[in-house]
């Protein structure tokens, strides 16, 4: 399975486990990140979740060769994007979040990273755009400018930065994110369980008008993409292992 389970007493850790590649999401690994997170909010003596990928890569987002699959009804893409939980989820991230890992991130209520870790949508590198809500949660979480060059460039930003910025909420030493994102989990966990899911649930309500926007545009820029020559390109140029030429249309 791509996906494993474990136990913490009232923390559920799920851990992304294809290392082979970069733990990057196929149809399988949607639909077991999805039951994973599906089993942890039915379970009442599951208190938070954390989700965690391997020492180096926490995800590399989409399997470009296969594709994510079909998005969950209760997930969405890869299985959590669209989740609306009123469970405490907590990214714990070493190495890499890049494209779609970096949107797992952002889908999570709370993130503890390692301080080697990154964070990147490279999207736009590729003759795409990213297409699992960061488009409007990178500038909802980040000063516009900072969001900009991140959509625009494609480059990486560290786990100190996004902390200074206000996305990340722990940096902790390397080898230790998933030890720290558990503690914080078990910090939630000391609170009362009703006032927990209301204020998720309250939280969630607040960012819904947003969200539907969000995707409405997200829509539009993936329509335009989807007939475009520079996603071709950008494509046989990942395939081939060499730098695009793109021809702007």
């Amino acid at each position: 399975m791509p996906v494993k389970t474990e136990r913490h007493g009232g923390v559920l850790v799920v851990q992304l486990d294809r290392d082979e590649k970069r733990n990057a999401i196929n149809g399988e690994m949607t639909e077991s990140i999805s039951a994973a997170l599906d089993a942890g909010e039915d379970d009442p003596a599951v208190r938070a979740i954390v989700i965690a990928g391997g020492p180096t890569v926490f995800c590399a987002g989409t399997d470009i060769a296969e594709g994510s699959g079909t998005p969950t009804d209760r997930g969405g893409e890869y299985g959590i994007i669209r989740r609306r939980s009123n469970t405490p989820i907590i990214a714990a991230v070493e190495g890499s979040a890049f494209g779609g890992g970096f949107e797992i991130a952002l889908a999570c209520h709370l993130i503890v990273a390692s301080s080697s870790a990154t964070f990147g949508l490279p999207e736009v590198r590729r003759g795409l755009v990213a297409t699992s809500a960061g488009l409007f949660r990178v500038p909802r979480a980040l000063p516009l400018n900072v969001a900009r060059e991140m959509l625009l460039t494609g480059d990486p930003v560290s786990a100190q930065r996004l902390a200074d910025l206000g996305v990340v909420n722990r940096v902790v030493e390397p080898g230790m994110a998933v030890a720290e994102a558990i503690a914080l989990a078990e910090r939630i966990e000391l609170n009362a369980p009703t006032s927990i899911r209301a204020t998720l649930t309250a939280l969630d309500a607040i960012s819904e008008d947003d969200d539907a926007a969000g995707w409405a545009a997200t829509e539009a820029a993936m329509n335009t993409i989807l007939t475009s020559e520079d996603r071709e390109e950008g494509l046989a140029a990942f395939f081939e292992r060499r730098p695009p030429e793109w021809p702007g249309r």
